[in-house]
């Protein structure tokens, strides 16, 4: 069975421990996740693939959106997560924007018979809102065609100069008779 922690991203401390058996997909482990932090299970969601420092890759949605791209129902455990360490974000209800991050912390023997996931720990309590989410772009600096480099900030008048007049009024152009 994996052992699996699960926490919350929120100031405070919210996580839970799931032992789920590793041939189970990650739909089970989303059923999993919904129920140890009291969500309905409802609302869509999807995983992520997360290297060590938690930056997250491709997407594994909850249902098929494209042929021969993986879903949760095509994605069993033990070939996702495939040692001690490995990670995936999970994000459930896009509206809401609740976050997850999913680690494998053990790999443990079945406590009995039962294959249905079990929470075996639970720290902090979960909010009733999910926190405000700011998505931010890195600014990178790049060079165009022509040699200029736009570090994504809105430098075209520094490139133009102060003579540029954006007063234009196309009122000026056009007959009244149309």
């Amino acid at each position: 069975m994996f052992k699996i922690r699960v926490i919350l991203d929120v100031k405070e401390d919210v996580l839970r421990d799931v032992l789920i058996e590793g041939h189970a997909n990650l739909e089970q482990l989303h059923f999993a996740i919904t129920k140890a932090f009291g969500f309905n299970g409802q609302e869509m969601a999807s995983f992520y693939k997360a290297d060590y420092q938690w930056n997250q890759g491709d997407e594994i949605p909850l249902f098929e959106m494209e042929d021969d791209k993986p879903s949760m129902q095509t994605c069993v455990l033990n070939k996702i997560l495939t040692k001690k360490g490995d990670k995936l974000i999970y994000v459930y209800d896009f509206l809401e924007m609740w976050t997850f991050f999913v680690e494998l912390i053990d790999i443990v023997k079945p406590l009995g018979h039962s294959e249905d996931p079990k929470v075996v720990a639970t720290i902090g309590k979960v909010p009733k809102k999910a926190p405000k989410k700011e998505f931010k772009s890195e600014t990178k600096k790049i060079e165009d065609d022509f040699g200029f480099i736009n570090n994504g900030e809105d430098d075209l008048d520094d490139e133009i100069g102060d003579d540029y007049n954006d007063d234009f009024d196309t009122d000026d152009y056009y007959d009244d008779e149309y």
